[in-house]
Parts: structure tokens; C-alpha cells; sequence
């Protein structure tokens, strides 16, 4: 059976945004998560502990608006797949894919959960065999990005020994769209 990993991040409660929106917040809780992954930029403590009760396994990091005790980095093992978790703050311009290879490179992972931008996207690396995820903004919270929509999104991954199938879910007037991608690392 797979292992159900859920992406989030970039929050910005209660500086941004009151809480997450109900419609991702209900779709979050439809899944049994066995891993949660955040990118940071939570600002509040009621958002770990709303993390912490969707799994038992839960990793976050440090963004740049945290002022939490969280580490800037994360690296955890999932069936055979090393994922490392960064929030991408230091990355110029935001969301720079070389740059972002280059960090995947030095924490020797396959797949690189990154946040920062509150855009959603999913890139495959191919001469590194790496792919890059970064979920968005789960509240759909203002960033500094010109590419940033404003619509709340996360990353649903399923992990199957090496293979990689990822659901980015956006939420925009009343509607989710999926975009769905499948890797063999």
C-alpha cells in the first residue's frame, strides 16, 4: 500500500489570513496521512498543532516569517525515496530551479519539498533524476512572488517504493482543480 504524504505550507496565520480555508481544510481531513511535510511560514503555533493531529509523523521547517523554534531543514526516508523539506527563503530569484537543485544536491535527496513562493508547481529535474514540489500557499496568503495567485493549494503525494504520484490541489471559487503528475525515481 503506499505511503500518504501530505505537502503544505506558507500559511501566514493570523498574520495573512485568519485560518486555512474550510474547503481545503475539510479536503485535508478526508486523507489519512502518514507523513505530513510543511515548507514553514506557519507564524502560529495552532498551526502544529493542527499538523501534528493529521499524523503522527510530522516535519516542519523554519520560513522566514517563523519565529519559531523549527529546524531549516528536514530529511525523511519514505519507501526508499530520501525527501528533504526547505522552505526556499535565500533562493534569488524565489523559486529558482538551478538554485534549488544545487540545495536538493547538497542534502543528497530525490525529492525536494520547497515553499516560499505561495505558487504551486512541480518540476522534474532530469539529469539529477530530482523532483521539485512546492505545494503553495495553504491559505492562498500574499507573498512576494509575482507568480503567486492567491488561491489556497497543497501537494498530496503517494510514495510506492520509487514511484512518485502527486496531486497538487488548488481551491478557487467554489472548485478544486487537480494537476496530476507521476515520476519513477
Amino acid at each position: 500500500m503506499p505511503t500518504r504524504v501530505l505537502a503544505i505550507g506558507d500559511f501566514h496565520i493570523p498574520s495573512r489570513a485568519r485560518w486555512i480555508p474550510k474547503p481545503l481544510e475539510d479536503d485535508v481531513k478526508r486523507e489519512i496521512w502518514d507523513v505530513v511535510l510543511c515548507t514553514g511560514d506557519l507564524t502560529s503555533e495552532d498551526v502544529i498543532d493542527w499538523l501534528k493531529s493529521l499524523s503522527s509523523r510530522v516535519y516542519i521547517v523554519k520560513g522566514n516569517m517563523d519565529y519559531l523554534k523549527l529546524p531549516s531543514t528536514a530529511i525523511v526516508d519514505v519507501e526508499g525515496l530520501r525527501i528533504g523539506v526547505f522552505h526556499g527563503a535565500g533562493i534569488h530569484p524565489r523559486g529558482d530551479v538551478a538554485k534549488l537543485t544545487m540545495r536538493a544536491k547538497q542534502l543528497g535527496v530525490d525529492v525536494l519539498v520547497t515553499g516560499h513562493t505561495h505558487f504551486p508547481q512541480v518540476v522534474y529535474v532530469e539529469d539529477r533524476k530530482l523532483v521539485i514540489i512546492n505545494p503553495g500557499s495553504a491559505t492562498g496568503a500574499w507573498g512576494g512572488d509575482e507568480r503567486a495567485t492567491l488561491t489556497p493549494s497543497y501537494a498530496k503525494m503517494l510514495v510506492d517504493n520509487r514511484s512518485l504520484n502527486i496531486e497538487v490541489r488548488e481551491f478557487e471559487a467554489g472548485r478544486v482543480k487537480v494537476s496530476s503528475y507521476k515520476f519513477e525515481l
